[in-house]
């Protein structure tokens, strides 16, 4: 078993086999898929209701939605494992299992559920979640500029979301829009943060289109698009979490989100740190394999030390999110957490990847090869769900709390 792969301690018996299980599927009906999705940016029409269909949707979901019944927990590892052997999928499956199936079940009502969970959880319908815009990003609440106006028993929306994965292939978005101002009006007053509305938007929805599928460096088999809406009508019925409950979807999001992202980045450093072991065996240069010397070894020795730091915390913070109720998260102790978690392990992989990239010097250079394909998507894990800078200043301004 390779050293990145091996049986971890932090797990009880259950959820190593869901590692162990999942990691076999992923190596088997994912991997192969995984240098076409990247060169041609293509993506399998047939994925999610697969992933469905092999039980790998809705994971933390009660099975009477149709889900799997586990933890938050369980689902990180899946995520893990699917990371190691296809990152592009494991970027799309995070968006429409975390950000979107999970979060609408989280904060959406009885009829909300039934209507739109079980089809998430087969995966004949894809879930995304759409919040950053053209000139909203780290200030993705101060600076939004889609709104959504209240129109008889329902709202019109209208504005542009940018960036978002699954994009084009979605059927079910959660989208966030302003309540209390026009686009043309400053998003605060008084330096008070504006109201926001979640709302479930369903492709084909009149006034909704895909302006374009957006070509990335990484993460390029995950098909990722800009969303615009013109006088789009939806249904009162469709707001997640109250008129009132926008902003606590929007921020307890982030923190599971942040949580979640941190397994994709050890799965993806799992996965170089056990290319480079086998190429520093392998290769050979003055006669030996590059293994045998010290600097070589000296980098495998601290690409093993960031990896096993980041599965102790990425696991703790697993845990700890998978305790906390809807509404509970996007402030205090959790959101600390959450937000040092993902940051240290974009950190941290950015770390392993380049010294990967190093020691499989000019092989590692070159596009196909799939540590490359790798290196490539790393720095993503620095900039979504919250730049390395913004989670800094939630870690800090939660401890000048205290």
């Amino acid at each position: 078993m390779s050293p990145a792969l091996r049986d971890s301690s932090d797990l009880t018996s259950d959820e190593q086999q869901i590692l162990d299980e999942t990691d076999r599927f992923a190596r088997g009906e994912l991997y192969p898929l995984a240098a076409r999705m990247d060169r041609d940016e293509w993506w399998p029409d047939d994925l999610f209701p697969r992933l469905g269909a092999a039980g790998y949707l809705g994971i933390a979901v009660p099975e009477e939605y149709g889900g799997v019944g586990s933890t938050l927990v369980a689902s990180g590892l899946v995520l893990q494992a699917i990371a190691r052997w296809n990152h592009a999928v494991a970027i799309s499956w995070v968006a429409h299992d975390n950000l979107c199936l999970d979060n609408l079940f989280r904060n959406g009502n009885e009829e909300q559920r039934r209507r739109y969970v079980p089809g998430l959880c087969r995966g004949t319908s894809v879930g995304a979640l759409a919040l950053t815009e053209p000139a909203a990003g780290s200030d993705a609440i101060g600076s939004m500029r889609t709104t959504a106006r209240r129109d008889g028993n329902g709202f019109i929306l209208n504005g542009t979301k940018l960036y978002i994965t699954n994009g084009p292939i979605a059927d079910v978005f959660i989208v966030y829009a302003r309540l209390d101002h026009q686009r043309d009006q400053p998003a605060a007053v008084d330096g008070r943060r504006p109201s926001v509305g979640a709302f479930i938007v369903e492709k084909g929805c009149e006034g909704f289109s895909v302006a374009q599928k957006l070509s990335k460096m990484g993460f390029r088999g995950s098909q990722t698009g800009e969303l615009v809406f013109e006088n789009c009508r939806v249904p009162a019925s469709h707001l997640l979490g109250g008129e009132n409950g926008g902003l606590a979807v929007l921020m307890g999001g982030l923190d599971i989100e942040r949580a979640m992202i941190a397994p994709m980045c050890l799965g993806i450093a799992e996965r170089a740190l056990a290319l480079s072991v086998d190429y520093a065996k392998t290769r050979r240069q003055f006669g030996q394999a590059i293994g045998s010397f010290q600097m070589v070894r000296a980098k495998l020795a601290d690409m093993y030390v960031w990896v096993e730091t980041m599965r102790c915390f990425t696991y703790r913070v697993l845990r700890e999110a998978a305790q906390v109720k809807a509404g509970g998260a996007g402030r205090g102790e959790i959101h600390k957490l959450t937000a040092a978690s993902v940051m240290y392990a974009a950190e941290s992989l950015n770390k392993v990847l380049n010294e990967a990239v190093q020691i499989h010097g000019g092989n590692g250079y070159i596009w196909e090869t799939e540590i490359n394909r790798l290196y490539r998507a790393n720095k993503l894990a620095e900039i979504g769900a919250g730049t390395t800078e913004i989670r800094k200043l939630i870690i800090s301004e939660e401890l000048l709390k205290e």
